[in-house]
């Protein structure tokens, strides 16, 4: 029996709503006598439980789905059925991108998310799984790697011989900017807060790393550590998906004109309401005195808006992602698998940061 996960209301928080309104359900055959000359039918085999699927749930990300819904922004598998235009053979191994179908994007494609035995995408949204990259790799792709070429290389221009520091370096998104940092030549100092995470840090490329957990961060703990790494020059770049206490402390590791990126808050998810309302009562704060005498740039980094802002900028960064996993450049790392009847585990799995790199669902594993 193909089945599905439901969202059927926004939560207050993410626990909460994973709690209370997160279901598996039976899932009505795809009726392809409806679908068009280049629709493409994906046999899911494995879907990413991302950061924004989690908060998506209690509508604390900028898009916010309209409940009942099936959540899943990434997911791989193979061709199942596809139109006479598609351009696909049954059989063949893809991934879907989630800016074109699932429930991220807009238009009709946004009912079909990958938390699902099968879905729907357009055939512009759906790429041959490049090089070596397993199912559970390839739904761990586009996301990631993207968000962190968009905020290293489009908005950080970060450089060969730079010093950047990579905050929640052993997440998704964190373990993509380490790789594409060391592709551009860059020494890579990765934060965190377990050692045994971090391990798996520096197996992917990380030079240094700071155990930040016995830090005092308001006491300069982590300018002291950075300023010994780098024989006290500090570093030009700062990957900072973190937010809150850490943020601030980070300004004081910079080294003048460097570049301060804010990719995220994973550490304060509660800056926004949730159940989708909008506003951000509990916001970040950075202080101006640093940025002003130090000469710092902050720079925003909302790959998807910028995108979305202005698409002419994604076909490059794209075509190199592609390209890097084709050449086996760039490999993400997963370290938890949930069958889709686990559904509720894996999200607080991710929920609770217990998960390093990627954790994914098997749909077809009932």
């Amino acid at each position: 029996m193909h089945k599905r996960v439901v969202v059927t209301q926004l939560g207050d928080d993410p626990a909460q709503a994973i709690d209370s309104y997160v279901t598996v359900e039976p899932m009505p055959p795809i009726e392809t006598s409806t679908l068009g000359a280049r629709d493409v039918v994906v046999e899911v085999r494995s879907a990413a439980v991302g950061w924004v699927d989690v908060i998506m749930t209690s509508g604390q990300y900028q898009h916010v789905p309209e409940p009942p819904y099936t959540p899943g922004i990434e997911y791989a598998g193979v061709v199942s059925w596809r139109g006479a235009d598609a351009g696909f053979a049954i059989g063949d191994r893809v991934l879907v991108d989630g800016f074109l179908a699932g429930p991220r994007s807009s238009g009709p494609y946004r009912r079909y998310g990958g938390f699902a035995s099968h879905a729907v995408a357009p055939a512009e949204a759906v790429h041959r799984i490049p090089g070596a990259l397993s199912f559970d790799q390839a739904c761990n792709l586009l996301g990631n790697y993207e968000t962190a070429y968009h905020c290293l290389i489009a908005r950080g221009q970060l450089r060969a011989h730079e010093v950047a520091m990579i905050h929640g370096a052993s997440g998704a998104t964190g373990l993509a900017a380490v790789q594409i940092a060391k592709l551009v030549g860059a020494t890579v100092i990765a934060t965190g807060r377990s050692a045994a995470k971090l391990a798996h840090v520096t197996s992917h490329g990380a030079d240094h790393v700071i155990d930040t957990s016995a830090l005092d961060l308001a006491g300069g703990g982590l300018r002291d550590a950075v300023k010994r790494i780098t024989g006290g020059r500090g570093v030009d770049v700062v990957y900072d998906g973190v937010g809150g206490d850490i943020s601030a402390a980070s300004l004081r590791c910079m080294t003048f004109g460097g570049r301060f990126l804010i990719v995220g808050w994973a550490a304060t998810p509660f800056v926004s309401r949730g159940r989708g309302q909008r506003g951000a009562p509990n916001a970040n704060q950075l202080p101006t005195n640093l940025i002003m005498m130090k000469g710092l740039d902050v720079l925003g980094c909302p790959t998807v808006i910028t995108t979305a802002e202005r698409p002419e900028i994604r076909a490059p960064r794209l075509a190199q992602i592609l390209a890097w996993a084709e050449a086996g450049q760039i490999t993400p790392h997963v370290s938890h698998v949930f069958a889709l009847a686990e559904v509720k585990a894996a999200m607080l799995a991710k929920w609770r940061g217990e998960v390093t790199g990627g954790c994914v669902l098997h749909p077809q594993d009932h």
